[in-house]
C-alpha cells in the first residue's frame, strides 16, 4: 500500500467513525477504571472493557465471520461452553458445609429468588416473554446462569443482560446495604446468632453433589448442565483426590474462563446493538430485581422471627442472592457495625452458598416454562 493509499485509508476510516462508536469506547474506559481503579470484577470487566474497545472501530477485524471475538462467541458462548465451564471453577470454590450443618439456611436462598419472578412479570409488560425472563434472572446476581439462561431463550439483549449481571453482582456492597438498613431496625441488625457448627462427615460432603443433581434433574430437567457442572466442580473439591484439579479449578481455570467471557461477550456490545433505549430499561428492571431478590431474603427472615423462639438476625436473608461470596461478607461487617462481637459471617455464607444452588434451579425452571 502506498503513501497516498494509506492516508486515504485512514481518512475513510476517520469518515466512517460516528458518535456511537465514541460513545462506546466512553463505556469500554469506564468498564476498563472500574476494573483497575476500583477493583469491580477485574477478570470480567477488563477484557470486556477493552473488547469494547476493539469491536466499536471503523471495519473492525476482531468481528465478523473470520474475526477472532466472533469466532470465539460461537464456540463458547453460542453454545453455552464457557459458563458451563466457569461453573465448574466456581462448584470447587463452594464449601457447602455451613449448609449441611444447618440445612434450614436453604430456605433462605429460595426465598431471595423472589425478585426473579417479580421483575419476570414486569419485564413482561416491555418485552416478549422469552426477553422478559431472561432479564428477570439478572435479580439473582449470577452472571454464568444469566448468560445460559439468556442463550437458551435467544434473547437478544444477551449484552446488556450480561453487563448488569456482573454490574450488580461487583456493586452488592454499594446497592445491598441500604436495602437491609431501609427493611429492619437497628434492633433487628443487632441481633447475635451463636454458631453451632454440626459434624458433617467427609462421605455427606461427596455425596450432597450427587443427590442436589438428582434432585434438580427431576424437579427441573433444563437445569441438569447448570447445576450438574456446579455440583461437578463441588465434587472435585470434596472427593479428596483431586486436590491439585480442584486448585487448578478454583484458580487458573475460573479466571482464564472468565477472561474469554468478558472478551467473548464484548464481540455483542457493537453500537448499533447496545445503544438502543431498550439497554437502559434492561439496567434499570436488572436493579429492580437485585434489590426486590434482597428485599425477600430480608423479609422472609422477619417473617420466620414471628414464630420462632430463638430469633434470627434478618440481615441473613439478604445473603441469599447469589453474588458469593460477596453478600455474605456484606452481611458480616454490618453485623460488626452495629455490635463488634456480632460474628454472622458463617451464617450468611451458609445462606449465600444456599442462594448459588437456588439461583441455578430458578434458571433452571424459567428454562422447563418458556422453552
Amino acid at each position: 500500500m502506498t503513501f497516498v493509499e494509506q492516508m486515504d485509508f485512514l481518512w475513510s476510516s476517520f469518515v466512517a467513525l460516528d458518535w456511537k462508536m465514541v460513545v462506546m469506547w466512553v463505556i469500554g474506559g469506564t468498564l476498563i477504571y472500574l476494573a483497575i481503579k476500583k477493583e469491580m470484577e477485574p477478570t470480567l470487566l477488563l477484557p470486556l472493557g477493552f473488547g469494547t474497545i476493539m469491536v466499536n472501530l471503523p471495519w473492525s477485524g476482531a468481528i465478523g465471520p473470520e474475526g477472532p471475538l466472533s469466532v470465539l462467541f460461537n464456540a463458547g458462548i453460542a453454545n453455552e461452553l464457557f459458563p458451563l465451564i466457569l461453573f465448574i471453577g466456581i462448584g470447587a470454590m463452594i464449601d457447602f458445609g455451613p449448609v449441611l450443618s444447618n440445612p434450614k439456611l436453604m430456605l433462605f436462598g429460595a426465598a431471595a429468588q423472589f425478585g426473579i419472578f417479580f421483575t419476570m412479570c414486569v419485564a413482561s409488560m416491555f418485552f416478549p416473554l422469552n426477553d422478559a425472563a431472561a432479564i428477570g434472572i439478572i435479580g439473582a446476581a449470577d452472571g454464568p446462569t444469566a448468560i445460559s439462561v439468556a442463550i437458551k431463550l435467544g434473547s437478544k439483549y444477551l449484552p446488556a443482560i450480561m453487563v448488569a449481571a456482573y454490574s450488580y453482582m461487583a456493586l452488592v456492597p454499594i446497592i445491598q446495604p441500604p436495602v437491609i438498613k431501609l427493611l429492619t431496625t437497628k434492633k433487628e441488625r443487632m441481633i447475635r446468632m451463636p454458631y453451632r457448627p454440626g459434624n458433617v462427615s467427609k462421605a455427606t460432603k461427596i455425596l450432597f453433589p450427587i443427590v442436589i443433581t438428582l434432585v434438580a434433574g427431576m424437579v427441573a430437567p433444563a437445569s441438569i448442565a447448570l447445576v450438574g457442572f456446579l455440583m461437578f466442580g463441588n465434587l472435585i473439591r470434596e472427593c479428596g483426590v483431586l486436590n491439585s484439579l480442584s486448585e487448578t479449578a478454583q484458580k487458573v481455570l475460573a479466571n482464564l474462563v472468565t477472561i474469554f467471557l468478558g472478551l467473548t461477550i464484548a464481540s455483542q456490545m457493537v453500537a448499533d446493538k447496545f445503544l438502543v433505549p431498550e439497554t437502559l430499561l434492561i439496567l434499570g428492571l436488572g436493579l429492580f430485581a437485585f434489590v426486590f431478590d434482597t428485599a425477600g431474603g430480608v423479609l422472609f427472615a422477619k417473617f420466620l422471627n414471628l414464630f420462632l423462639k430463638e430469633k434470627l438476625n434478618p440481615m441473613i436473608g439478604a445473603a441469599g442472592i447469589s453474588a458469593f461470596p460477596m453478600s455474605g461478607r456484606v452481611v458480616h461487617k454490618m453485623g460488626l457495625e452495629e455490635d463488634p462481637q456480632n460474628h454472622l459471617l458463617m451464617q450468611s455464607i451458609g445462606v449465600n452458598v444456599s442462594g448459588q444452588i437456588a439461583s441455578v434451579i430458578a434458571g433452571g425452571m424459567i428454562l422447563n416454562f418458556f422453552m
